[in-house]
């Protein structure tokens, strides 16, 4: 039994959520946000939440539970909160400046990274080491995280690298004489 599925996914006010054609579509102060149902589970929209239960016994049926019901939790959050990840820049010379669409990156290369902004998500700089990604969709401002982390990634002798705020990089003690 998924204790993480047996609780009901309260809809917040100003909210509004429908289930119809295989798909929830849910819509909030922030915009609107849709996913497509699986045939494994049964969702309910009753009494202002909707339950999550398993349609059989299957063990995939079981398997969806839990992660169906925090998907429909994802949606509810994203259009009344939204989703944000923060990034860290360390090393000499290296920076970022959000211009436009466009996040322009200083990482050490002989050229700059230019990353495209893609849309519902939306980056910040508040100064040339922090990046601030913001959006609705938790896996979209996740991926995009993941994406400019990758252009350099921490290194464990001298730290030097992207890095999520609050990740901690495992750190190696340098060459002796």
């Amino acid at each position: 039994m998924s204790r993480i599925g047996k609780k009901a996914v309260a809809i917040p006010a100003g909210v509004t959520a429908t289930i119809a054609d295989g798909i929830i579509s849910v819509k909030g102060p922030k915009g609107t946000l849709s996913m497509p149902t699986v045939n494994e589970i049964v969702y309910a929209l009753e009494d202002g939440a909707i339950t999550v239960k398993p349609a059989n016994d299957g063990k995939r049926a079981r398997a969806f539970w839990g992660m169906q019901r925090t998907m429909v939790a994802n949606l509810m959050t994203g259009v009344t909160t939204g989703f944000s990840k923060v990034l860290e820049i360390t090393g000499v010379g290296y920076r970022a400046a959000a211009q436009g669409r466009t996040l322009n990156l200083q990482l050490g290369y002989s050229h700059h990274v230019n990353y495209a902004i893609p849309e519902g998500v939306e980056i910040k700089t508040p100064d040339q080491t922090t990046v601030e990604i913001s959006g609705i969709d938790k896996q979209k401002v996740g991926q995009v995280a993941a994406e400019i982390r990758r252009w350099r990634k921490p290194e464990p002798y001298k730290g030097k690298g992207i890095k999520y705020r609050g990740e901690f990089i495992f750190r190696k003690e340098g060459k002796k004489k």
